[in-house]
């Protein structure tokens, strides 16, 4: 059973000694992007926990609902219910948007399969997931994707993909590893964890190589005619 009121991040502005720093600041990057050139009018965040990413959103949007299977510890969730059992309309927002939640649905297929049924034809997801991240939130951890996994899941649901961009490369993986690798008492002090991340965050755009990446963020679209 899922914990009720569980803990779960409240923003996306994170500082430099965060001991996630390297994986968020990436997929925020990511996020920040997709959602500046695809995001509009009515937005559903499936797995919106918190809502931390609301304020990406500000007036590019009309309105912003937020679903997920359990409440959140601030009691953001507008629509308590499975990813891929959501009662609501179909073809009824222009945006469905959801983040390092597919992982842990069981039927991810019909999370995105009711992702099509809710969009209005035109509309877009922006989807985002990991491929490499330690085990969490047990037991519902159930898969990583890679870029030719999240192609090939989205046009199976009926999107044309548009988009599947890695969030980091090699370095910043390699990075939060090593912070990943020691309990979170056991690690550096604030100020070395910061020089940590800005070294490797530097690394990682010095010498970008995707071919490992911490997460992918996916764009695609619900055809104009289906």
């Amino acid at each position: 059973m899922r914990q009720e009121n569980a803990q779960r991040l409240e923003s996306y502005k994170i500082k430099k000694s965060f001991y996630y720093y390297l994986e968020h600041h990436f997929l925020i990057e990511g996020l920040k992007k997709a959602i500046n050139s695809f995001a509009q009018g009515d937005v559903i965040d499936i797995g919106c926990g918190n809502k931390p990413y609301l304020g990406m959103f500000e007036n590019r949007i009309n309105s912003y609902t937020g679903c997920d299977i359990i409440q959140s510890s601030e009691n953001c969730v507008d629509v308590i219910c499975p990813a891929q059992q959501i009662p609501l309309p179909d073809a009824s927002y222009d945006t469905v948007f959801s983040t390092q939640t597919i992982e842990h649905v069981g039927d991810f297929q019909g999370m995105l399969n009711e992702s099509f049924r809710l969009l209005k034809p035109g509309g877009h997801i922006i989807v985002s997931g990991p491929m490499y991240w330690p085990l969490h939130e047990e037991p519902y951890d159930y898969f990583r994707f890679t870029k030719h996994g999240f192609k090939f899941a989205l046009e199976n649901s009926g999107f044309e993909v548009l988009e599947v961009n890695p969030n980091g490369g090699k370095w910043a993986l390699f990075g939060q590893t090593i912070l990943l690798t020691f309990p979170v008492w056991l690690t550096f002090p604030r100020f070395l964890r910061t020089a940590h991340n800005l070294f490797y965050s530097w690394l990682d755009k010095k010498f970008f190589d995707p071919v490992n990446t911490m997460n992918y963020v996916a764009v695609a679209r619900k055809p104009k005619h289906t």
